[in-house]
């Protein structure tokens, strides 16, 4: 597919149905993120595919923006890995290197006829402390994924973009 068709068709789902991810496709979208760039290549982006029904429960208590999807991934960065910027104190690449991550894997499900959706809402050290997560890792996004229900569209300002000259400025 065509990389600005792409961008331009895909959308939050945010209604899926039952049918579990093709392991086939699970494997191209995990080696997608695996392919994203990261600060000097460090890597330290890390993906949980949650799956059973107890963590997913967990995951619905944490967030109302899990949309049923039977897959849910986790997006976290080790703090002990990411890039750390020698010119400013507190600047580091994790968050970045994930959302790169995160990027990736979106489009390709896209590409490939499955749905997702980008969420924040939740509260991340609640979610780190009921996953049971590492100490020096922290989440950054949850994404529910899987193909699309019949009925899922997009929201009605999907197709809403300000002018290129509102975003971008030559200096």
């Amino acid at each position: 597919m065509d990389f600005i068709k792409l961008s331009a068709e895909r959308y939050s789902v945010r209604s899926f149905d039952d049918r579990p991810i093709s392991d086939e496709h699970m494997k191209i979208l995990l080696r997608a993120a695996v392919l994203a760039p990261t600060g000097c290549n460090y890597q330290p982006q890390r993906i949980y595919v949650v799956q059973s029904e107890e963590k997913l429960g967990k995951l619905r208590e944490i967030s109302r923006c899990t949309f049923g999807a039977k897959t849910v991934l986790v997006f976290t960065y080790d703090v002990t890995e990411d890039w750390k910027n020698p010119l400013e104190k507190g600047v580091h690449s994790g968050e970045q290197d994930v959302s790169i991550a995160a990027s990736h894997v979106m489009l390709q499900a896209w590409e490939l006829g499955i749905g997702t959706c980008w969420v924040n809402y939740f509260s991340n050290s609640r979610l780190e402390k009921e996953l049971g997560l590492p100490e020096n890792e922290r989440s950054v996004l949850i994404m529910p994924i899987g193909y699309p229900s019949p009925d899922a569209s997009p929201l009605p300002m999907h197709s809403e973009y300000k002018a290129v000259e509102e975003i971008v400025k030559f200096i």
